[in-house]
């Protein structure tokens, strides 16, 4: 699981870099437009596109640093071996089939985009969406190893205490 976490963890550090740029994509952006009256489709496209990774990529790493969403009103007072049994059973039957389900669905999606050679509708958009579209699965994918991994460390810890 050190492997996995490793991973997961430089993938956050990819998704903060693709952040930082996506940040100066909308200032140059906003400039543009505002200060000159230019602006670009494409360049509004990519804006989402790298919003897509930011989101996608994202999830993984927010499950491994414990910052996901979660009921903490009720789960804060609960001790430490109720929290890791909530742990594992969470990763194990709510997040994992989720997981699966958008992987099962997606790789399906991704492909019909792929075969079309599905691109922007707008004039001067971007070309090749497959590949924003293609991060859907495979974000699913880090997202199934990652709540596996936590089932695992949550069992560890639940045995332990």
């Amino acid at each position: 699981m050190n492997y996995l976490d490793k991973a997961i963890k430089y993938l956050g550090y990819f998704t903060a870099f693709i952040l930082g740029v996506l940040i100066l994509l909308v200032v140059y952006d906003a400039t543009a437009r505002y200060l000159f009256s230019t602006g670009s489709v494409a360049l509004q496209e990519l804006e989402w596109h790298l919003f897509d990774i930011v989101i996608l990529f994202g999830i993984a790493y927010t499950l491994k640093e414990n910052a996901h969403v979660r009921v903490d009103i009720f789960y804060a007072s609960f001790s430490k071996k109720t929290k890791a049994l909530i742990n594992t059973i969470a990763s194990l039957f709510f997040v994992l089939p989720f997981s699966l389900l958008i992987i099962y669905i997606g790789i399906d999606f991704v492909h019909m985009s792929f075969v079309q050679q599905e691109a922007s509708s707008n004039p001067g958009g971007l070309e090749y969406r497959f590949i924003v579209k293609s991060l859907m699965p495979l974000s699913f994918v880090f997202l199934s190893l990652q709540a596996v991994s936590q089932a695992i460390k949550s069992f560890k810890k639940w045995r332990s205490l």
